[in-house]
């Protein structure tokens, strides 16, 4: 897998459905299964959440409107329980190319007075090196907030910190060790810089359109809904002479067999086709095909981005169903294009499914030895009283599981059972007469 700097656990305490604390390992490749409403998309979606407190010039902990409404309302929302005095806990790893591993962990209150949030409690740890920041209280109106910070052989009260989202940009250097205010300084840079960029690609993709215009410029990715996936397409015609297009067709092709995405002008506006590899002449509006078709779409076209124009930094992609409105047949082959993509660029992915067959792909490729298990990590999110855990599942290089819920994935078989015995009883009933 490719080397990179980047976030590799993140931890959420309190947040929606999980009132006690998370961690998940992001891996190249983790997956969140679970029955449905168990908390798996509030789950995958947390480090999206969390990075519109990291990659921000929000004044507040978390910048929530960057991401819309279709993620989430108010910051009240993120709570467990919608409590308007409780609080938000969120824990972030950072690997060791930095130089030590880097930990740091943020509490969020909300002041339901002021109906704002601060960052009431902040740990840094690095190595030996530990420091704690904790709010002192008081009138958020009357200037910068002012917080104890303890440290190795330090404790001060009184600190002005001016926080630009999660972590502090500018801390007061009044009676503060030179040396302790450079390396959180450091620090909380090392954080801004090392958190991967966030994509977001949902389960609810636009439907296809017969017509489209082409952008002023190619967007960077396909967007939560996949809505900027033909103006890629457009723009890659006009101003690419449809190279990614070719790329396309050349390295996904497999997945259509018999035909190949092409875009077409008419009289300004562009159409997306599928246009058969047989007969040149004959070609199918987007529009028309299947829904599968046009739902996977921008899942091509992504992965296509992505190995076409790479990005230059590190990036955490989340998806939710992949495999939606696909055939069973089809889910495997999804599986292989994340694993593909996992290995060759710099994105990792978080994938919530409900697919069995993406789940065995995954499993099969661990067997064969194209694929290391440390790459993968799995998690069943399940919910009992209203509240929901993430259990991890361990595969090993024979690709088998050391937990599985009961019941979950056994839908065929018991329908297969109950068949069996209904048609045991036709025949006895048939003996009978």
């Amino acid at each position: 897998m490719v080397a990179r700097v980047s976030l590799i656990t993140l931890s959420v305490s309190s947040y929606r459905c999980f009132a006690s604390e998370q961690t998940i390992d992001l891996r190249p490749i983790t997956c969140l299964f679970g029955r449905n409403n168990s908390g798996k998309s509030a789950l995958a979606r947390a480090p999206l959440v969390v990075s519109t407190g990291v990659r921000t010039d929000s004044p507040t902990p978390l910048d929530l409107d960057s991401v819309g409404d279709d993620i989430v309302g108010t910051f009240l929302e993120l709570i467990h329980g919608n409590r308007p005095h409780g609080s938000l806990e969120i824990g972030m790893t950072f690997d060791d190319s930095l130089p030590a591993p880097l930990r740091v962990s943020i509490k969020i209150q909300n002041i339901d007075e002021y109906h704002t949030q601060v960052v009431s409690e902040l740990e840094l740890e690095s190595g030996d090196d530990r420091f704690s920041m904790i709010w002192q209280g008081g009138d958020l109106n009357s200037g910068p907030a002012e917080y104890s910070v303890s440290g190795t052989g330090f404790e001060l009260h009184g600190v002005q910190i001016t926080f630009r989202g999660l972590l502090p940009e500018v801390i007061d250097p009044k009676n503060f060790l030179d040396a302790a205010h450079e390396e959180l300084t450091k620090a909380f840079d090392a954080i801004r810089k090392s958190f991967d960029s966030i994509r977001y690609l949902g389960p609810f993709r636009d439907r296809p359109s017969r017509f489209y215009r082409m952008p002023s410029r190619m967007p960077r990715n396909v967007g939560q809904s996949g809505e900027n996936t033909a103006g890629i397409l457009a723009t890659d015609l006009v101003r690419n002479q449809g190279g990614l297009i070719s790329f396309i067709n050349e390295h996904f092709g497999s997945s259509l067999p018999g035909w190949s995405i092409n875009t077409v002008e008419a009289g300004g506006l562009y159409n997306i086709v599928l246009q058969s590899k047989s007969d040149a002449g004959l070609r199918v509006n987007l529009t028309d095909t299947g829904t599968g078709i046009a739902q996977a779409l921008p899942i091509f076209v992504q992965r296509a981005l992505d190995l076409y124009r790479p990005e230059g930094h590190p990036v955490l992609e989340i998806v939710e169903q992949p495999e939606l409105h696909l055939h069973p047949a089809a889910h495997g082959a999804i599986a292989d294009l994340y694993l593909a993509a996992a290995k060759d660029t710099k994105t990792r992915f978080v994938i919530e499914t409900h697919s069995e067959t993406f789940l065995l792909r995954l499993r099969r490729r661990i067997a064969e030895g194209e694929v290391d298990p440390k790459d993968v990590a799995i998690y069943f999110v399940d919910s009992t009283g209203g509240r929901s855990h993430a259990r991890r599942i361990n595969v090993d290089r024979s690709g088998n599981l050391d937990y599985w819920p009961e019941g979950v994935f056994s839908e065929d078989y018991y329908e297969a059972r109950q068949l069996t015995r209904a048609q045991l009883a036709h025949l006895g009933e048939n003996d009978a007469n």
